[in-house]
C-alpha cells in the first residue's frame, strides 16, 4: 500500500485553459523566489505564481521543453527534445536563446554545478539505443561534449547528491536509479545501481534535504520514496491517473512535493506531511 493516500496531492494550478497554456509539462523547477516554473510540449518556459494564483510565459524555444534547471542567479536552463539542443533565459534580459548542443541527440535533464564552473545534461539517446548518458557543458561558454562514457539505457531525470560529490540518474529502460560520481579531478567515475526495480517507467528524481529520494514514474503514476539502508516504497499512486497523471519530474519545495504531469494540463502538489490515517495534514 502507498505510504500517503491519493488525498495528499492536488490540483496546484490547472491550466487546461489559461493562456498561456500549460500544454503537457515536462520540467519543473522551483525558483529562488518561490514561484514553480515548468516547460511545455510546445516549448514555453512558463512562471506559476507561489500561490497558484496565475501563469506568465518567460520565455520560448519553439520546440519541446523537457528537463529545467536555475542557477543562482535565476537563469533557467531548458532542454529542447525538438532542437537537441539547451537553451538558457538570462534573467536580467529576458531572452531565451541556444546555450549548447555539442554532441548530444536527446537533452533531457540538467543539472547546474556551479562549483566546478559545469552543466551537467542527460541524453536519452531513445528507447534502447544505450550510450553515453551525460554531458557536460561549460557555464560560461556551452562548450563541452560527453563527459561519462559509461553505457546508459535510457538516461532520464537526474539530481545532484547532497554532497555535491555524484549524480543521481534515472535509467527509465532497466527500471533503475544509477549514481555518477564526480572525481576530485572533474571525470566522470564508473556509475553503480542505486535504486533497483523503480517499476515500471522511472523518469525524474529529486533528493531532500535528508538524502531522502522521491523517484517519479511516468507510468504507473506513482512516486516512490528511497531511503538509503531502507527498502523502495510507493509512497503515492494515482490509478486513475487524474491528479498524479504520468509525472515526468519533480521539484521540492520544503514540506510539499511539486509534480509536472505529461499526461494533463496542470501541475500537482503533494504533501508529504499529510497523515494517512487521519486523512488530514499532520501539525
Amino acid at each position: 500500500m502507498p505510504i500517503l493516500p491519493i488525498s495528499a496531492a492536488r490540483v496546484f494550478f490547472d491550466g487546461i485553459f489559461t493562456e498561456p497554456r500549460v500544454a503537457h509539462p515536462e520540467g519543473i523547477a522551483i525558483h529562488p523566489d518561490g514561484s514553480i516554473w515548468c516547460g511545455t510540449e510546445t516549448g514555453d518556459l512558463l512562471r506559476i505564481a507561489a500561490d497558484g494564483s496565475r501563469v506568465e510565459r518567460m520565455g520560448a524555444t519553439s520546440g519541446f521543453a523537457l528537463g529545467i534547471a536555475f542557477d543562482s542567479a535565476a537563469n533557467c536552463y531548458i532542454c529542447d527534445l525538438k532542437h537537441a539542443a539547451i537553451f538558457r533565459y538570462d534573467a536580467k534580459s529576458g531572452v531565451t536563446a541556444r546555450f549548447a548542443s555539442a554532441g548530444i541527440l536527446v537533452p533531457n535533464y540538467p543539472i547546474v554545478d556551479e562549483a566546478r564552473g559545469a552543466l551537467y545534461v542527460s541524453d536519452s539517446r531513445g528507447n534502447h539505443n544505450v550510450g553515453p548518458g551525460v554531458f557536460r557543458y561549460d557555464l560560461k561558454t556551452g562548450e563541452g561534449g560527453v563527459w561519462s562514457t559509461a553505457p546508459m539505457d535510457f538516461a532520464n531525470g537526474m539530481a545532484m547528491a547532497l554532497d555535491g560529490n555524484g549524480l543521481y540518474v534515472v535509467e527509465s529502460d532497466l527500471a533503475q536509479l544509477s549514481y555518477l560520481p564526480i572525481e576530485p579531478d572533474g571525470s566522470a567515475g564508473v556509475p553503480r545501481v542505486a535504486v533497483r526495480d523503480v517499476q515500471n517507467v522511472p523518469d525524474g528524481v529529486a533528493v531532500a534535504p535528508d538524502g531522502t529520494l522521491y523517484i517519479s514514474c511516468y507510468e504507473p503514476s506513482r512516486i516512490y520514496r528511497y531511503r538509503a539502508g531502507g527498502p523502495l516504497e510507493v509512497l503515492i499512486e494515482d490509478r486513475a491517473a487524474t491528479t498524479i497523471a504520468h509525472p515526468t519530474n519533480v521539484a521540492l519545495k520544503g514540506n510539499r512535493l511539486y509534480t509536472a504531469n505529461l499526461g494533463r494540463w496542470h501541475i500537482t502538489v503533494i504533501d508529504l506531511e499529510h497523515d494517512a490515517a487521519s486523512g488530514s495534514r499532520a501539525s
